[in-house]
């Protein structure tokens, strides 16, 4: 009787919704609950569904499978396009190689959007790099990267060459994880990603015409997979949870993990002072605590 009175007001549920009287979420939110009778999110759900039971399975590859499955699927359906072309030519970059304006860069009018960039970059090299270890066992008992130096010295001459060649930042990215949950451990994993990745450049035709619906439940298994290390904060701490609740939920509703650590590393320090744990602040904290100060006062809002 409970199933049937269960399934009774689910269908009528259904039927409100989709007749308008019941609203899901605040009418006027950034952030509700989408059109999910639509075949695109219906699709998106579907590739989520299957990249999921492939990982309970355990099987070698899930999410790439998943992608790979989702396009074909909205290639036949046609929920996406057909790509026009496999193979191109890497575009040209002649027009913004070398392109440098050092003298107007090193202007003070600069100044706030230099101090952005920078700190974005550094917080978010340190999230993925910190995120990304943490999921492959790589941190020490007080959750510590060794050696991070190297990593970090690798992400910033790839920054330089970034800059040199005129495209964005670039540097490690929170995609790892998805080498780490397939097993990927050492360098190695690195070089062949880094030659799938100068391969790809010549087929841009066909990974452009991959839909969103199959790269996104791809994306919401990585978040899913860098959620697991929130299970080490110590709750019951409130020094310690409320500076880690403002990093994730910055991080989840301003979609940037700059902002989200920049937040912890400003409230952090402050907590720990007025809980009269001060012993627990890494000197070094302070530096980092000064620079996302200034990145809050100067950033363009």
């Amino acid at each position: 009787y409970s199933f049937a009175a269960g399934i009774g007001l689910f269908i009528t549920f259904v039927g409100l919704v989709n007749s308008g009287i019941v609203v899901l979420g605040t009418e006027g939110a950034p952030v509700h609950v989408g059109t999910l009778n639509s075949p695109e999110v219906m699709l998106a759900i579907s590739g989520f569904l299957i990249i999921s039971i492939m990982e309970l399975r355990k099987i070698k590859g899930a999410i790439l499978f998943g992608i790979i499955i989702v396009s074909i699927i909205g290639f036949i359906s046609g929920l996406a396009t057909y790509p026009t072309a496999i193979f191109s030519l890497p575009p040209d970059i002649s027009p913004v190689f070398l392109q440098l304006d050092i003298m107007g860069a090193l202007s003070w009018g600069m100044f706030a959007v230099i101090l952005t960039i920078f700190t974005m970059a550094f917080l978010d090299t340190m999230g993925g790099l910190i995120g990304v270890s943490a999921q492959a066992g790589f941190l020490d008992d007080e959750g510590n990267l060794p050696e991070i130096e190297k990593p970090f010295l690798a992400d910033a001459l790839s920054n330089i060459f970034a800059g040199l060649a005129g495209t964005t930042t670039s540097g490690a990215f929170m995609e790892s994880a998805t080498g780490v949950l397939s097993g990927g451990r050492t360098g190695l994993t690195a070089l062949f990603v880094a030659l799938l990745f100068a391969m790809s450049l010549f087929l841009t035709p066909l990974f452009a015409a991959i839909p969103a619906a199959a790269t996104g439940p791809a994306m919401i298994m990585v978040g899913l997979i860098m959620m697991q290390p929130v299970v080490k904060i110590n709750f019951s701490d409130l020094s310690e949870m409320i500076p880690a609740f403002a990093v994730i939920i910055l991080m989840s509703f301003t979609y940037n993990i700059g902002v989200g650590i920049c937040s912890g590393f400003v409230l952090y320090p402050l907590f720990k002072i007025i809980s009269g744990k001060k012993d627990d602040i890494n000197p070094y904290s302070w530096i980092l605590f000064l620079m996302c100060l200034l990145f809050f006062i100067f950033y363009p809002y």
